[in-house]
């Protein structure tokens, strides 16, 4: 598949979420795992504000990424937090050369293995609702065209999340973004409890579940339900539905 036929599918598959009720969770996941594919990126994180404009850590594409945006929000320091604060790109941060200005955050991001950053807001007419952070290995230097093409997918993922009810009825916004967050506390209890009853890790146990809930058409929240409340056998997360086989 070439690059253009890649960028095309990706837009399709996050403008197919402009319907009703649909997963929020998921929408950012795969915002996170397209922007590593396509940028140049070992990891990526994504920060959502609530409604009374907290910051929270809503998706990752590793557990690493994860606890580095925690670490953000729990110090109040990085690029992603002057993002938000602004509106404005935050790219091609060489994290040798950031020591006064977010000393905490370079000698945390440093210690993860990364050695250079960058955040992308999820901003819709000048509001800014979230921020997308990009974690390399090496010094990458993104282009203007791959600054142009991660704003482009995170502002329809923007769009998505917004949908037309939003632009019209702005508790909406509210309310959905709150949903989110409890479906993110949840997830990552049922993250938990999997990756314990099966000893595998967390980052695999996401991606088992996340498989099983677009197998079976189902929200990520209603799959960790399941999860945390023993209804779902790990073992049917484990190996897809197959109707011959006696054992799933």
């Amino acid at each position: 598949m070439s690059r253009e036929q890649r960028l095309a599918q990706v837009f399709v598959e996050l403008a197919d979420t402009l319907v009703d009720d649909f997963d929020v969770i998921d929408l950012l996941h795969t915002l996170c795992e397209c922007s590593v594919e396509l940028l140049q990126a070992d990891a990526a994180g994504l920060i959502l504000a609530d409604q009374r404009s907290v910051l929270h850590v809503m998706a990752s594409t590793t557990e690493e990424a994860a606890l580095l945006e925690l670490f953000v929000l729990q110090n109040d320091e990085g690029p992603c937090l002057d993002c938000y604060s602004t509106g404005e790109q935050m790219v091609n941060i060489d994290l040798s050369e950031v020591e006064e200005r977010w000393p905490r955050f370079r000698a945390a991001t440093i210690a993860a293995g990364y050695r250079s950053t960058h955040a992308i807001p999820l901003r819709l007419r000048g509001d800014v609702i979230g921020v997308l952070n990009l974690f390399c290995v090496d010094r990458v230097t993104l282009s203007r065209a791959d600054v142009d093409l991660g704003q482009a997918l995170c502002d329809i993922a923007t769009v998505g999340l917004l949908q037309e009810r939003t632009v019209r009825r702005g508790e909406l916004l509210a309310e959905q973004l709150q949903s989110a967050l409890n479906s993110r506390i949840m997830l990552e209890q049922a993250k938990g409890v999997f990756s314990e009853r099966t000893g595998i890790s967390v980052d695999e146990a996401f991606t088992l579940m996340r498989a099983h809930a677009r197998r079976h058409h189902q929200q990520l929240s209603a799959v960790a339900a399941q999860i945390i409340d023993g209804t779902l056998p790990a073992a049917a997360l484990r190996t897809p539905a197959d109707p011959t086989n006696t054992n799933a």
